[in-house]
């Protein structure tokens, strides 16, 4: 008997799958451009819904669809403006409750400070 060494591959090096037999879903390439003037190709399955928006490959800055070559215009409503503390205190309580708030918060203070337990 002959002696054969065993080869062996490094792990992770190869795929041990071949491709014979695979579909592919259909794909489509679409374009985004930044305001850097940046195009970034990304791809799609050709059912996705496309977002509007997508970071920029280059820049890191927020990249817009382009359509036929032009720039798609963003609804207004696609843009969220995040919301202030004070835009959230209003939903919760009126004006008026606030105001009672803040004049029962500023007398405790100003008793504390009386009593020399003032917070520095």
């Amino acid at each position: 008997m002959a002696q054969q060494t065993m080869r062996g591959i490094r792990l992770g090096a190869q795929s041990l799958e071949s491709e014979v037999g695979v579909s592919y879903s259909p794909r489509t390439k679409h374009s985004y451009q930044c305001p850097n003037g940046h195009v970034s190709e990304i791809v799609f399955a050709q059912d996705a819904e496309l977002p509007n928006s997508w970071q920029c490959k280059s820049c890191k800055q927020q990249a817009q669809l382009l359509t036929d070559g032009k720039l798609i215009k963003l609804d207004i409503e696609d843009l969220k403006t995040p919301r202030s503390h004070w835009e959230m205190l209003q939903e919760r309580r009126s004006k008026e409750e606030l105001e009672e708030i803040l004049k029962e918060r500023i007398s405790y203070i100003r008793a504390r400070r009386k009593a020399g337990k003032a917070d520095v």
